[in-house]
């Protein structure tokens, strides 16, 4: 959902972080528009309610680009990206100039024709060619032409702990589970010794599906086949139905999860920050929106690894595009990869840029150093890091459990068609495990099969 929020960026409150991004800055003086006036660009800021140090760190950024392009202001607006809503905002043209779009969407929306080709502009860019290519290949058309730009963190789903929690049941918070059977004696023992639920699931919308999705690729199993132009629904296979039943263990067997079915991906950060549960999984970069969101401080923060369970085992690997409407005019979209290579990429590939970037989050309190998967090599991954290293202010020696495997996980892309047609199939087998002791596992995947291979045939 998005909320307007204009950005008051005429007064700085980093002057070095402003220098450092005017000197590196690409492009500074031809945006002007073709009359002479200043191009308004409106881009998403961050996801509504964030706390105040985080929108003070991304006014200063936007600050710093107008100075470095002073013919382009900078209009922000409050946006997080939800299923429900975001496709009548696209085709109403409510949108931003700029807007960030699951990697799962790209190829949907390129299709339909809703997004602007932004190849022309791409293609100036410096490091144009040293994009991991699969993630650059989710934004591109048929023709190989881009649309969409890999942005903002490309995350591997973890699991995401308690450490406060783990201690007062007697777990070494160090030792965090590595297999789904410690995860439900863990669940179990929280539960009882501090009558906080152990584990929950992310219950509502199509974020349901997604962590159904994820759980089902570690242990193994796939919801699609695709074979040329031939795709098949494989959502009823062994892994999918042995994570519904473990669900539905933990909810009437062992009285441990957090039998919420509102639970969306918002909710459940929230709930998770607020220490409401223990365990659950979703994005490796979730400790950002746990520190924008709700002021974290990271003392009793724990990351892990999700656990891997057979022959095929592996991480769902997604994240974040940005992406520019179909309607939008050429001058504004060449402003608009103007801003992305700025407040996205920059940060990542040029160290003036990156520290800059450091100590405009390090002087608000904002993350620096969160463990993501590259968007472009492994090697400069590191490389960016060690440039801020002396910014770096999340507890990664409570991270270990996932930084130390995060390169060794087999990664596994997200549904490539229809994704999120499937993930909202996910949502009532979910759903009914948590609130049905009789809950039929096989006949519900069964149906969501059926609905999905529907959608799929349709095309």
């Amino acid at each position: 959902m998005k909320f307007s929020r204009s950005t008051t960026t005429k007064a700085l409150t980093s002057v070095l972080a402003l220098g450092l991004a005017a000197a590196c800055a690409p492009g500074g003086d031809d945006a002007e528009s073709a009359d002479g006036e200043k191009l308004t660009l409106s881009v998403v800021s961050l996801v509504p309610g964030s706390e105040a140090e985080a929108f003070a760190a991304f006014d200063e950024r936007v600050a710093a680009f107008e100075a470095a392009n002073p013919d382009i202001d900078v209009e922000s607006e409050e946006y997080e990206w939800e299923a429900a809503t975001f496709a009548s905002q696209l085709a109403g043209g409510t949108l931003p100039d700029v807007f960030e779009i699951p990697l799962t969407d790209a190829k949907t929306l390129i299709a339909n024709g809703q997004l602007a080709n932004l190849q022309e502009e791409f293609s100036t860019l410096p490091y144009a060619d040293q994009f991991n290519k699969e993630l650059l290949e989710a934004g591109k058309d048929d023709a190989g032409e881009v649309y969409a730009i890999p942005a903002k963190s490309i995350y591997g789903v973890a699991l995401h702990y308690n450490r406060a929690l783990f201690q007062q049941a007697g777990l070494d918070p160090d030792s965090p589970p590595t297999s789904w059977d410690q995860v439900r004696e863990y669940a179990k023992q929280i539960k009882t010794a501090t009558g906080v639920p152990g584990y929950a699931t992310i219950a509502a919308s199509n974020a349901a599906g997604w962590q159904l999705a994820a759980a089902t690729y570690a242990r193994g199993g796939r919801l699609q086949e695709v074979d040329g132009d031939t795709v098949t629904a494989t959502v009823d296979n062994d892994a999918t139905h042995d994570h519904l039943e473990f669900l539905k263990a933990l909810r009437w067997e062992d009285d441990s999860i957090l039998a919420d079915t509102t639970l969306s991906w918002e909710t459940a950060n929230q709930a998770f920050a607020a220490g409401q549960f223990a365990m659950y999984t979703s994005g490796s970069d979730i400790y950002n929106t746990l520190v924008e969101n709700y002021a974290t401080t990271g003392e009793d923060y724990g990351l892990t690894a999700i656990p891997l369970d057979g022959d095929d085992a592996g991480v769902l690997a997604g994240g974040t595009m940005a992406a520019v409407g179909a309607e939008v005019d050429e001058e504004t979209q060449a402003a608009a990869v103007k801003w992305i290579d700025f407040f996205y990429l920059s940060n990542l590939l040029d160290e003036e840029q990156a520290i800059a970037n450091a100590e405009v989050r390090a002087a608000n309190n904002q993350t620096v150093g969160t463990p993501v998967l590259p968007i472009f090599s492994r090697e400069q991954y590191e490389t960016a890091n060690e440039w801020v290293a002396q910014y770096i202010n999340v507890p990664l020696e409570q991270m270990e459990g996932y930084t130390s495997v995060m390169f060794d996980q087999p990664v596994v892309g997200e549904p490539s068609v229809k994704g999120q047609d499937t993930y909202a199939a996910l949502e009532v087998p979910i759903q009914s495990v948590l609130t049905d002791a009789n809950a039929d596992v096989e006949g519900l995947l069964e149906t969501a099969n059926q609905d999905v291979q529907t959608l799929l045939d349709e095309g």
